[in-house]
């Protein structure tokens, strides 16, 4: 079940943010929003999500960033992570699963059921 089961979207456009927010709740999780990594980071380490996906390029701190800090915490060296971009980047892909997530998506080439399933498969939830 999805219920209880808490995630993170770390989005710096808005309409995206609330988009992906409002499908995950409608499919029974409690999702919470933030528009920059230093938000994400300080919404991951006290709320402690079962999942975050994470935007690379975003004001204040980019993805990368907040996921290295995030690492670094004892909590947050275990969290899973799913990465949104609009990059093809090979490089800085292979960056963040160096880090240890579990993901990524590109923006232009996932819908919102696809995400929902993404994190399902990551939180072991049968669809």
């Amino acid at each position: 079940m999805s219920e209880n089961k808490k995630i993170l979207v770390v989005e710096d456009d808005s309409v995206l943010r609330n988009t992906i927010i409002d499908k995950l709740t409608s499919e029974g999780f409690e999702a919470l929003g933030a528009k920059n990594g230093q938000e994400g980071l300080d919404l991951a380490l006290q709320a402690h999500p079962d999942l975050i996906l994470v935007d690379i390029l975003m004001p204040v701190m980019d993805g990368m960033e907040m996921t290295t800090k995030l690492r670094e915490d004892e909590w947050g060296k275990d969290a899973n992570i799913i990465v949104l971009t609009n990059l093809n980047d090979e490089k800085r892909i292979a960056d963040f699963l160096e880090q240890g997530t579990y993901d990524y998506l590109v923006k232009s080439n996932w819908s919102l059921d696809e995400v929902v399933k993404k994190v399902k498969e990551k939180l072991n939830i049968n669809t």
